[in-house]
């Protein structure tokens, strides 16, 4: 064995007798999730660190996913990842609660209690203790003060928000054929649903919901016509759909959203959701049985009672190159949670599924070097480009990589084919490609066997 070698394994058993670092994550999304799993391969199969993750719900969602668990094309139990399996495979532990308090001084934080349905404690609060402390909370919705908006406009954050929307979909489709099948005076209105926000969410919702529309009219209880009978409108604030994307992807997306029969209104703010309409400064109310808020996203609330770290106006943890919080060296933040600089002066990285899933390889490799005393390295995000689908339609949007001069438009098949195997990526990514395949073959058979839309 060389000098090296022997330095290097002096090192990690000097770091083995002595208490394991402890690493805990908050939040159990793309990023959180993929970190623990990659650390506990690592540092924690080496003994050298003690990694736990924390989140509110038990299981894990693709978000990218949610608009299709909101319009009833795919079952989200189908696609759910256990928090307690992963860490039993893998090695890590998991603690399921809402985080409730940091206390930077003595480096633990609170976790609230957790109650069921009835309101009985089934865990009481807790105190966890860390040597590094990594934020990985996701987002909220941004309501932006609009009257009436959190009250009346559904958000789309989790699979209990899909479900909401999925039920209320069905419930109001009944209601309508039961109107028409009456004759009553409510027969030649047609369901209006409302879409505030044309980003990749809101554009990929109304495609999918065009789709389901036109699949729930094989079924007698939704004898409706998908185009008479359905307004689904896509409203955006500013002049184009898919504003963060290039002329050419907003151009044809909206071409692509209205040969689907999707009403989209451009440059068109919305000033008060109610219970019956959605008011804009254009003039007359929209008719509104449905409306779902996918305008814009914030930081979640408790970020700002923090024990005083630093966020944005937008309840983001403020993080420097390393990820570091900027008043905190043993806080790190990374996904929609943190605001990250970007190679933009002054601007931040926009908050993707990408940006998050590599910053959870950065920091596989960073804590490493964290927990060994080294110094850490910095973070540097690399644009693979972004995909939008639209159902039937296909998909559309750009790759890019580091061969390429300037991203690449794609649409038609090799787009749709990308857009497919990201999700299996991440799967890969988390359970191993056996994993990943079994799944895959699992999920082809249940769309071959199980009706293609969800009718309960």
């Amino acid at each position: 064995m060389g000098a090296v070698d022997r330095q290097a394994c002096s090192t990690a058993a000097e770091l083995t007798r002595s208490a394991a670092h402890r690493i805990v994550i908050v939040g159990g999304g793309v990023g959180g999730l993929g970190l623990a799993t990659r650390l506990s391969e690592t540092l924690g199969r080496e003994g050298l660190a003690k990694i736990v993750l924390v989140d509110r719900w038990p299981t894990h969602f693709w978000k990218p996913l949610l608009h299709e668990a909101a319009s009833g094309q795919l079952d989200p139990a189908t696609h759910q990842l256990q928090y307690a399996v992963q860490a039993q495979r893998y090695g890590f532990e998991f603690e399921q609660g809402e985080l409730a308090a940091l206390d930077r001084a003595q480096q633990h934080i609170t976790v609230n209690a957790l109650h069921d349905a009835d309101g009985r404690e089934i865990l009481p609060a807790r105190q966890l203790g860390f040597d590094t402390l990594v934020l990985a909370m996701g987002s909220v919705t941004q309501y932006f003060g609009v009257p009436g908006a959190a009250e009346h406009a559904l958000p789309l954050e989790s699979v209990a928000h899909a479900e909401a929307f999925r039920r209320k979909l069905l419930d109001t489709c009944l209601r309508a054929n039961h109107a028409r099948r009456a004759r009553t005076s409510q027969a030649h209105t047609p369901v209006s649903i409302n879409i505030v926000g044309a980003g990749a969410t809101g554009v990929e919702l109304a495609a999918a919901l065009r789709d389901t529309v036109r699949l729930l009219k094989r079924y007698s209880p939704f004898a409706l016509d998908p185009v008479h009978d359905f307004r689904i409108r896509l409203i955006e604030s500013g002049q184009r759909v898919l504003p963060g994307l290039s002329d050419t992807i907003s151009t044809r997306a909206q071409r692509m959203l209205e040969n689907l029969g999707v009403e989209v209104l451009i440059a068109t703010r919305v000033t008060e959701v109610r219970a019956d309409a959605v008011l804009t400064d254009d003039g007359a109310p929209l008719a509104s049985d449905i409306a779902i808020w996918t305008a814009g996203i914030a930081g979640p609330p408790v970020l700002r009672t923090l024990d005083g770290i630093a966020v944005n106006r937008n309840a983001q943890v403020l993080v420097n190159r390393t990820l570091q919080c900027t008043n905190d060296a043993n806080l790190f933040g990374l996904g929609d949670c943190a605001a990250c600089p970007s190679d933009t002066a002054g601007a931040f990285l926009a908050p993707r599924a990408q940006v998050a899933h590599q910053q959870a390889l950065f920091l596989a490799r960073a804590l490493r070097c964290r927990v060994a005393g080294e110094a850490l390295p910095e973070f540097a995000y690399r644009d693979a480009g972004t995909l939008v689908g639209f159902g039937r339609e296909g998909t559309i949007g750009s790759l890019s990589s580091s061969l390429l001069t300037r991203p690449v438009f794609v649409d038609g098949w090799l787009a749709t084919a990308v857009y497919k195997l990201i999700y299996r990526r991440h799967v890969m990514t988390l359970t191993g490609f056996a994993r990943m395949a079994l799944d895959t073959a699992s999920h082809w058979l249940r769309r071959r066997v199980h009706p293609v839309i969800r009718l309960h």
